[in-house]
């Protein structure tokens, strides 16, 4: 186990210069001067290049890059183009917490409602329950996320309107409390973001639980006699997880950036307005600051992915 997280980590640095060289190089030949926007009508040469100094980019390119990387090892991201004297980080600090709780529920959500729907559509297979449940995921599953935000958000000012509550469809509570007040903020942006993950959670569910149902040691099992019950989640479930487990590491990696439709819609202040913002203002050591972010939450996700494989299925082992 210790060699194979050695190895990941090892992985993980190479992941990270090859993800930010790429975001470098775009940012660096992309068009446009970050330091010309930042001046807008108070452009004047001599400030423009004392800025430019400042900040490093009268530097050649791979001393610049350079500079990023060592900076990197020390986690700091760096100064902000368009907000003189701050740390990327700590514009980025206040969107992350925010952005992790929003998809860190949704996902739970996902799992553990659509893994008990999955199996039971399968254990009920070609039955009405099987039918109409997979025809409401399925309904669920080819509605775009953003269209499925902004019907919500209409039904919940309709409701307003005719009963004079005021539920709230922007914004966000406070990070991880859950005053009846948060929840108010949240429970729609959440519940929005977990259906389509949801929808397809429970498809792939059902159809990995009867594959594995079909398996002869599920055969040989029934027929020795051994309860239904024990037969279904002492044998046939833990297999039956592996593609799921598959899919909760990706997923996992882009619990922080995956909810961008979500947050822009809700208006909701977490990362992904942070990083919009940036792309529009070319504000690059934002981005790049994100990019990483992303990158480490992919290589940590399929790291936590491999390892919850030997938990469901303790024949797999890591090397």
């Amino acid at each position: 186990m210790i060699q194979f997280l050695i190895k990941r980590l090892v992985g993980l640095v190479f992941v990270v210069i090859g993800v930010t060289f790429i975001t470098f190089i775009m940012g660096y030949f992309a068009p446009g001067d970050p330091i010309h926007t930042l001046l807008g009508q108070h452009f004047n040469m001599r400030l423009y290049l004392q800025l430019k100094h400042a900040y490093g980019l009268d530097l050649p390119w791979y001393q610049q890059y350079f500079n990023f990387l060592v900076r990197l090892l020390h986690f700091d991201f760096g100064l902000s183009f368009t907000q003189q004297d701050r740390d990327v980080w700590d514009i980025l600090k206040g969107g992350v917490p925010v952005s992790f709780e929003l998809g860190f529920w949704a996902i739970f959500i996902q799992m553990a409602v659509g893994i008990p729907l999955g199996v039971f559509s399968a254990l009920k297979a070609n039955t009405w329950l099987d039918t109409t449940n997979m025809g409401i995921m399925l309904f669920l599953y080819a509605i775009p996320v953003f269209v499925l935000a902004v019907v919500v958000q209409v039904i919940i000012v309709w409701i307003d309107q005719h009963t004079g509550g005021t539920w709230p469809v922007s914004s966000w509570g406070t990070p991880w409390q859950y005053t009846w007040n948060d929840l108010q903020f949240k429970i729609a942006p959440i519940l929005v973001f977990a259906v389509a993950g949801l929808a397809y959670i429970a498809r792939l569910a059902r159809t990995s639980t009867l594959e594995i149902l079909r398996q002869d040691y599920i055969r040989t099992a029934r027929a020795k006699g051994l309860v239904e019950r024990i037969v279904i989640y002492r044998h046939a479930l833990r297999n039956a997880l592996i593609p799921l487990v598959t899919v909760f590491g990706f997923t996992l990696g882009l619990i922080v950036t995956g909810s961008f439709f979500i947050e822009q819609i809700f208006n909701i202040p977490g990362i992904a307005q942070i990083t919009i913002t940036s792309v529009n203002s070319r504000d690059y050591p934002v981005i790049q600051a994100t990019t990483v972010i992303l990158a480490v939450a992919v290589v940590i996700g399929n790291l936590i992915s491999d390892i919850l494989y030997t938990v469901v299925d303790p024949r797999i082992k890591i090397h």
